[in-house]
């Protein structure tokens, strides 16, 4: 099964807009009780999420999981820093990377594999505001092409 594939819980649509995603991860993450009952009914949001290395470890932050509707007393704080779970060696080379200016740990998307949550990591360079342009014109551009093509195989 390839990277990212499984049943889609959440994405992060502003990554690819905010940062040139140059490498992925897929990372098991470190869940209490509820949170994976609540994962399974589609409740998260990775809009303000982002992971560091701390002390050979990396935590993701600002991951909301909305508690479980039937999990009373025993639901969990729901913007909780969790652990990443990776290799150690990808742990190591992140940590390199992670020091260089502008690159980033940003969380791309949720899911579950084989009824394990899984979140798929991109290590993320900034895109400047002429990139960002840059990107919307070509978007356009492609767009603008398949509109024309389509118009004319229809005629």
């Amino acid at each position: 099964m390839p990277r990212g594939a499984g049943k889609v819980i959440a994405q992060n649509k502003k990554a690819n807009h905010d940062y040139f995603i140059e490498e992925t991860y897929e990372t098991g993450m470190v869940l209490q009780g509820t949170e994976i009952k609540s994962l399974r009914n589609g409740r998260a949001n990775l809009k303000d999420a982002f992971a560091r290395v701390q002390k050979g470890e990396v935590y993701l932050y600002n991951l909301h999981i909305s508690p479980y509707e039937q999990g009373n007393r025993y639901n969990h704080d729901p913007l909780r820093s969790r652990k990443l779970l990776l290799h150690k060696r990808e742990i190591d080379k992140l940590i390199g990377l992670t020091k260089e200016e502008g690159y980033a740990l940003v969380p791309l998307k949720i899911y579950l594999k084989n009824g394990y949550a899984k979140l798929l990591l991109g290590l993320g360079r900034g895109k400047k505001k002429f990139d960002k342009r840059e990107d919307l014109k070509k978007k356009e551009a492609k767009r603008d092409i398949e509109r024309a093509f389509r118009d004319r195989q229809k005629e």
